[in-house]
């Protein structure tokens, strides 16, 4: 039986998301993004959500403790009972900690972290890549067969300049990734100790990736 309490690890423009996406409906589990619980916090218009919403809005991060509790609420959702793909969460060492407790709370536990792992050369020459249309937002990718526009800069739909996002900017590509190894490093030991971490090389095209990602999930060798 694939392993089914997952989560993905990975640098900005790992590809993470895309993965995420693809395995979540080959195996029917919920792909849970720190990005889209917040939102949902917020929406949901509760207790929590106003917390949330409050912290966001100063343009502070979520404590810890308030991020464990919207996880726990989440995991406890009926669409988690066969499994989930956690992304964004844990972040650290102690949120991971958090989890643990969180998941024997609910008689579950771990099965596998998967980390994609992509070179800071790598990760810069993809997000750098990236453009966006200003008119209707479509994001394009100009060394990605899938996401290149059909005319050089221009989008398909609207036919104007596209641009590239400060954000995607080389200099803070670089700083993002510096920051995330920072942090997430002592992560990977946390479950490279508890022998529960695979590898995937991540530099290859996402089909690739996504196959190598089932063959650990199957428990094969690469």
């Amino acid at each position: 039986m694939m392993k089914r309490r997952m989560i993905l690890l990975g640098p900005p423009g790992a590809g993470k998301g895309t993965q995420a996406k693809i395995i979540s409906a080959l195996l029917g589990i919920p792909h849970i993004s720190t990005g889209d619980i917040l939102r949902d916090a917020v929406k949901s218009g509760s207790e929590l959500g106003k917390k949330v919403k409050e912290i966001m809005e100063r343009g502070d991060l979520v404590p810890d403790e308030l991020m464990d509790r919207i996880v726990e609420n989440r995991l406890k959702e009926n669409d988690c009972r066969k499994g989930f793909i956690l992304d964004g969460y844990p972040r650290t060492v102690k949120q991971a900690e958090s989890l643990e407790k969180i998941l024997e709370n609910l008689n579950e536990k771990l099965d596998i972290v998967i980390l994609v792992d992509v070179s800071e050369d790598d990760v810069v020459r993809r997000i750098t890549n990236r453009r966006i249309c200003p008119k209707c937002g479509k994001v394009y990718n100009l060394i990605v067969p899938d996401l290149r526009p059909n005319e050089d800069e221009l989008c398909d739909l609207c036919k104007v300049k596209l641009i590239q996002r400060d954000d995607d900017k080389e200099e803070t590509v670089r700083r993002r990734y510096r920051v995330y190894m920072e942090s997430t490093s002592p992560l990977i030991e946390y479950y490279d100790k508890k022998g529960i971490l695979e590898r995937i090389d991540g530099k290859h095209q996402p089909e690739k990736v996504k196959e190598e990602i089932l063959k650990v999930l199957e428990g094969n060798q690469i």
